[in-house]
């Protein structure tokens, strides 16, 4: 057979249809597969909106129905914050004249009894000040004998009045020496009423001003100590309290006496009960302020510093509600029951807020004023559409 050629031009015009061809092949496989697909996949079940029970699934279901009614509920406002001492309650031990650590058992966290003695202090200056209150007293011993007797001379015009104004001047210059000197042994811990020659001492005992407990130790035994330098802090947990950390937006929601359940987040369930004492006035840079709170009962676990979360209970307010057993969930929604007719139910999602006392308010309630709702049975009725669904 003669072959026969055909010309550049029609060849060309013969090959875009034969690719023309081809795709259409393929567009038509993939149209068939997609649409089996469609026919035969299996989607997620939905719910049916209405379920129609048999007499016998209704009186097994052990349904109850009620109308939706207006309760008080309290709403719960959840915010964070730390425990903290208010500054009259820090308390720093010092050495008001300074000295050397000669005993101390102190230690973070220990317990202390008012009275109880926490550190002594051995310097010579302590000796110094004791017997210069004793020659002080003892100079005042023999300026007021003197001061009588030029009194009395003075009277009698046996001496002059110039010797008797000095006697004066001396007798009460002594008389406040002995009365400074006096205190500044009482500042050290010396009762000067009970200071004599055999009671003479290198050492002065600190005592602790406070029932409380020992946050900072900052010394050892043996070494020097300035006036100025703290030896110990202290705590009186009289007055611990939470500081809580509440935004602007919420602000108007509390009040001075209110209610806050406080807990740790490895004791969730030990809740600490608050009072509100003290509202911030100033706002931070994150529109949030400081809010005191006050614990009704001191728990020794709880130290300054540790972060508590904590609930406040906000005024309660008359809201549509409905018993918790009413609300079931779904596929992450929400959803009541209620009668539409003989033994026929049909599904209504709802939104939710607050939960109190076995009661949830429902939001927009109002639109299920006038129906009969399923109060008791309603995850029963879910069981039932959820399967007729699977089927």
């Amino acid at each position: 057979m003669k072959k026969i050629k055909l010309p550049h031009l029609i060849i060309s015009k013969l090959k875009g249809l034969m690719a023309f061809g081809f795709a259409l092949s393929i567009l038509s496989t993939l149209n068939s597969c997609s649409s089996s697909n469609t026919d035969t996949g299996a989607g997620a079940p939905t719910l049916e909106t209405i379920v129609t029970l048999s007499d016998a699934q209704f009186k097994n279901a052990n349904l109850q129905t009620s109308k939706i009614e207006q309760r008080s509920i309290s709403s719960v406002l959840k915010v964070n914050g730390r425990i903290d001492v208010p500054p009259q309650n820090i308390i720093s031990i010092s050495a008001p004249m300074g000295g050397y650590l000669k005993y101390t058992k102190l230690m973070p966290g220990m317990h202390l009894n008012k009275g109880e003695v926490i550190a002594v202090m051995e310097d010579q200056q302590y000796i110094q000040l004791q017997q210069d209150y004793l020659n002080a007293k003892t100079q005042l011993d023999f300026m007021t004998n003197e001061y009588q007797r030029q009194k009395e001379l003075n009277q009698s015009k046996a001496s002059s009045d110039k010797v008797f104004q000095q006697t004066e001047a001396d007798y009460n210059t002594t008389k406040v020496n002995v009365k400074s000197l006096a205190e500044r042994l009482k500042l050290i811990g010396v009762n000067p009423d009970k200071l004599d020659e055999n009671t003479l001492s290198k050492s002065i005992n600190i005592y602790s001003p406070i029932d409380g407990y020992v946050s900072k130790v900052n010394i050892n035994i043996g070494k020097y100590a300035q006036p100025s330098e703290e030896l110990f802090e202290l705590i009186n947990p009289t007055d611990i309290h939470l500081a809580l950390t509440v935004f602007e937006k919420d602000l108007n929601k509390l009040f001075i006496g209110q209610k806050v359940f406080a807990y740790t987040n490895n004791q969730p369930d030990n809740k600490h009960e608050c009072e509100i004492i003290l509202i911030g006035k100033n706002l931070s840079k994150d529109r949030s302020t400081e809010v005191h709170s006050h614990f009704e009962e001191y728990d020794k676990n709880l130290l300054p510093g540790m972060y508590m979360n904590a609930e406040i209970e906000i005024k309660s307010q008359n809201v549509y509600a409905l018993p918790d057993e009413a609300v079931v969930r779904y596929e992450n929604k929400l959803y009541v029951f209620t009668k539409e007719g003989n033994n026929q139910f049909a599904i209504q999602e709802v939104k939710t807020g607050d939960s109190e006392n076995g009661y949830t308010e429902i939001i927009s309630g109002e639109q299920l004023a006038n129906k009969d709702i399923v109060v008791a049975g309603a995850y029963n009725l879910l069981m039932m559409m959820k399967n007729k669904a699977e089927d």
